[in-house]
């Protein structure tokens, strides 16, 4: 596909969710970080550091920040589940940030979306700080959020603010409503879960009407089956956040690839979703 030909599907994508969520999207631009040509299990390019500010977050980002075709990084918020650690995502928080992203990680337990927020507020305050690392680095205009369980509920209550774009909470147990999502949301529920039920997901994705939203139970997948949506969670920010246009056959339009595909136990889409153009 030409980069025109690219750019062009794009801006029609965003007008589409603009509309389907009552919110502008002229802020947003095509991202000038390379696809990945598919591969969005494998790891990025990116060598990637991380480490705490000291103040309640962990950073996972690239190494060398503005490199690889990237000039800045969107951002993903974190927040984990409600007895694990950091430790137990590393894995996922690791692959993300080496597809070119700059994860901001609560370090604690909350099921609300406070303390991801905080971490957003920090990337701000350094993306504008002479000699930071961060400065003029990070993508603030595209930011999404995810977490597992307890964090996944807290993702969704930060999809409610205004600077949370898009939404990709996994297991999750919300104590707030999908109605206050503002952005793009998928939904993500294992078939075996018996922790934090399937049609405990489906009833949060069924409250999100307002936009396009989608809901993926993964087939055989108990509360822990994290490893096997490394790809799905890639795709689905690479898409939202980098506008790369190789993901959004996935999800989206008529022939979508995930909507056959036996991945996936159910996977549903809502009407706003189901009016995003494939390619």
């Amino acid at each position: 596909m030409s980069r025109a030909i690219g750019t062009v599907l794009a801006a029609v994508t965003l007008l589409a969710v603009g509309s389907a969520t009552g919110t502008t999207a002229a802020g947003a631009t095509t991202s000038t970080c390379p696809s990945v040509d598919g591969k969005w299990a494998a790891p990025g390019p990116f060598a990637v550091s991380s480490a705490s500010n000291g103040r309640g977050t962990t950073v996972f980002r690239p190494t060398d920040l503005g490199t690889s075709g990237c000039t800045t990084h969107p951002v993903i918020l974190w927040n984990n589940g409600a007895r694990s650690g950091l430790d137990r995502y590393a894995p996922l928080l690791n692959h993300l940030a080496s597809h070119g992203f700059i994860v901001a990680a609560a370090e604690g337990n909350a099921g609300t979306g406070g303390p991801m927020l905080q971490g957003l507020d920090y990337l701000t305050t350094e993306n504008g700080r002479a000699g930071s690392a961060y400065q003029g680095k990070v993508d603030l205009a595209n930011v999404g959020a995810t977490g597992h369980s307890f964090g996944g509920g807290a993702a969704v209550d930060a999809g409610a603010d205004p600077r949370v774009d898009t939404i990709a909470p996994i297991y999750p147990l919300a104590f707030s409503s999908g109605s206050r999502v503002r952005g793009p949301a998928v939904f993500y529920a294992g078939q075996n879960d018996t922790i934090v039920s399937p049609s405990t997901v489906r009833r949060t994705y069924g409250q999100a009407t307002q936009v396009p939203a989608v809901y993926a139970e993964q087939r055989g997948a108990d509360h822990y089956g994290i490893p096997g949506l490394h790809g799905p969670i890639t795709a689905w920010f690479r898409f939202h956040l980098m506008r790369d246009e190789q993901a959004r056959s996935l999800y989206f339009g008529p022939d979508c690839g995930y909507c056959s595909s036996s991945y996936w136990s159910v996977f549903e889409r809502n009407p706003r979703a189901k009016a995003v153009p494939g390619l």
